[in-house]
């Protein structure tokens, strides 16, 4: 089996406003964003079989359609997309990181061995490795456990007011959510104010993801994690709380507040997740595929934090329903991702998808079709399709 072609989409799709249940606008310290540009990917082989991959815009929409069909495709056109490895390695580009273009085909790749061997893609990465909603599973215990194909998913939520704040943590508590991330980093003093209504809210049944973009300075990522603890709250993590290569500040940091620390950003740039283990900057992380090359690139990245043992979340890009269904695959079947994936796909006004996930207590369930196991909806494309 050969590839063939390599075609990209991109689309924008709106989000749903904040009154109508959803999250749009959603504000972070650098953005609002009432829409969301998503750039789909199709490659297809001479043996019929296509698999479809998802990434974000980076500069424009054409800017990243050009890129992977102008610049990747004549990399992977005419090798098989089994060899996953090989061209991993192949996508070289000198003075710049094409590992963020070449992420969604090599997803696709797995897409397409997935439904050529008529299996579903968290088998191919060794199967159900995740723990439970619950429980952790021990080898011990193996047999102590049904084989359930849930993920919980944690909910996302922007920079609101503490009011607004504290009326959507009850709602996402009462629909079954565990753990809510928001966004920060605007005014310090006022996240800090969001999180205690929302812990005050829900009688401090709801964990808190605390994501400021780099958007603090050391001196305030230290009042803020000791403001909170001194409350008595303890985030699940404080997010790339501030900017990334500076590492033994955040291990200062870290040991001054006694909030864990989990950077993101941070993981993205080459080697830095080894740097952040060896100075003691890291207690979560928060890995993304789209950075890590694809998920072949975010198995090698889990497998550094997991022999530090280091717990492991996924970060959210604003997916549509391509990129959560490797999301899921890959927290499902790749070991060490122990702590819920964020995820805003309830955000969405619709999907590029025929059969789009439903959320039901906090969980998504993972496809057990062959390959991603998702089918895209072509006139769903077209719909949203920047033209």
């Amino acid at each position: 089996m050969k590839i063939t072609d390599i075609e990209a989409f991109a689309v924008n799709i709106p989000l749903v406003p904040f009154d109508e249940g959803g999250i749009g606008p959603y504000v972070t310290n650098h953005n609002s964003l009432t829409s969301m540009d998503r750039v789909l990917v199709r490659v297809d082989t001479d043996e019929g079989v296509s698999g479809w991959g998802e990434v974000r815009v980076f500069l424009t929409p054409e800017a990243t359609v050009s890129i992977i069909e102008d610049g990747i495709r004549p990399l992977v056109t005419g090798q098989s997309p089994f060899e996953l490895e090989k061209l991993r390695r192949q996508v070289f580009i000198e003075y710049a990181n094409a590992d963020l273009f070449f992420a969604p085909v090599e997803v696709a790749c797995w897409d397409i061995v997935g439904k050529a061997l008529d299996k579903p893609l968290y088998e191919l990465l060794g199967g159900w490795t995740t723990p439970s909603q619950t429980d952790m599973k021990h080898r011990a215990h193996q047999d102590d456990y049904t084989d359930i194909h849930e993920v919980e998913v944690a909910y996302c939520l922007g920079i609101c007011s503490p009011d607004q704040s504290r009326q959507r943590a009850a709602e996402v508590l009462d629909k079954g959510y565990s753990v809510l991330k928001t966004k920060a980093g605007r005014d310090w003093k006022e996240d800090i104010a969001r999180i205690k209504a929302m812990h005050e809210e829900t009688d401090g049944e709801l964990e808190f993801r605390l994501d400021p973009n780099q958007g603090w300075t050391i001196d305030q990522a230290i009042r803020v994690g000791s403001k909170l603890a001194d409350a008595g709250i303890y985030l699940q993590y404080m997010e790339q709380p501030i900017r990334v290569d500076a590492h033994k500040s955040l291990a200062s940091l870290k040991n001054q507040t006694g909030q864990p620390i989990g950077p993101n950003e941070d993981t993205y740039i080459p080697h830095n997740l080894r740097r952040l283990i060896e100075v003691g900057a890291i207690d979560i992380a928060v890995l993304d595929l789209t950075p890590a090359g694809g998920i072949t690139g975010l198995r090698q990245q889990a497998a550094i934090a997991e022999d530090a043992g280091i717990p492991i979340a996924h970060h959210c890009a604003f997916d549509l329903g391509i990129r959560t269904a490797a999301i899921l695959h890959s927290v499902h079947g790749i070991p060490g991702f122990s702590l819920p994936p964020d995820s805003v796909y309830y955000g969405w006004e619709s999907d590029v998808i025929r059969d789009p996930f439903e959320i039901k207590d906090g969980m998504l369930t993972v496809p057990q079709e062959a390959g991603l196991g998702i089918e895209v909806d072509y006139d769903s494309v077209e719909e949203y399709r920047i033209a």
